[in-house]
């Protein structure tokens, strides 16, 4: 035996909890970063719930999703940030025209221009909207991109004259560079980007739209962007 094999085992076994339809279809879904009980996922992946146990029982098992049980119910969510990276990650990874398929109906028009209007990725935001905030938190000289995604001096003071607090105590990178599967450019996730959406979702600035991830930039949040970053209107629908 190899000391690689007890490695190669585990890789494979990882990639065999996402080689499955219906597991895939539950880990997009919770990229809301919400948790959603079991009967909501049967139904948005259209399988029967007793199908879904087993494939909850093997995300749980394998690391990818926890549970949490609130009387009757039991909720699934993904297990931390590293688990909703990698599903984004391998998503980015998808063709253009998998990924952005041809809308068949209005509705489907609807959510999909949303969803890349604005959304959240997990825990940070995405879409148009997240790319305008990371491209002006970059041009103001708050964050760096040249050597891989790092908050300045000024961009941490940033954060904090604007009420938003980073959770620094953590071991999760404080800013970290996340491919937009829509644009095909980085935004910001990290410790960062997760303070500035909670904030964005608390203070009011974004809205969600609908019960998915799409989120849209209010009258409030539109004003505090452009008095903050300098961001243009425009720039958010």
């Amino acid at each position: 035996m190899t000391a690689t094999e007890p490695c190669a085992t585990a890789l494979a076994s990882l990639a065999a909890l996402l080689a499955d339809e219906t597991r895939a279809g539950c880990l997009l879904a919770l990229l809301d970063g919400r948790a959603w009980t079991a009967g909501e996922l049967a139904r948005h992946v259209r399988v029967a719930p007793s199908t879904l146990t087993g494939h909850l029982n093997r995300l749980v098992a394998g690391g990818l999703l926890v549970t949490e049980r609130q009387g009757r119910h039991r909720y699934v969510r993904l297990a931390d940030p590293r688990a909703a990276q990698l599903v984004e990650d391998l998503a980015a990874h998808l063709p253009q025209d998998v990924v952005v398929q041809v809308p068949r109906t209005l509705r489907e028009v609807r959510t999909q221009s949303a969803l890349a209007r604005g959304r959240t990725c997990y825990d940070h935001l995405a879409g148009r909207l997240g790319m305008a905030v990371t491209d002006a938190l970059t041009s103001h000289g708050l964050l760096r991109q040249d050597t891989g995604f790092a908050l300045t001096d000024a961009g941490l003071a940033w954060f904090g004259d604007a009420g938003i607090a980073v959770d620094r105590s953590t071991r999760r990178p404080l800013a970290r560079s996340c491919l937009d599967w829509t644009e095909r450019r980085p935004h910001l996730g990290g410790a960062a980007g997760a303070a500035l959406c909670r904030h964005a979702l608390d203070a009011g600035w974004c809205a969600r739209v609908g019960s998915g991830r799409a989120v849209r930039v209010t009258p409030v949040g539109a004003r505090a962007l452009a008095e903050l970053l300098g961001i243009d209107e425009p720039a958010l629908v």
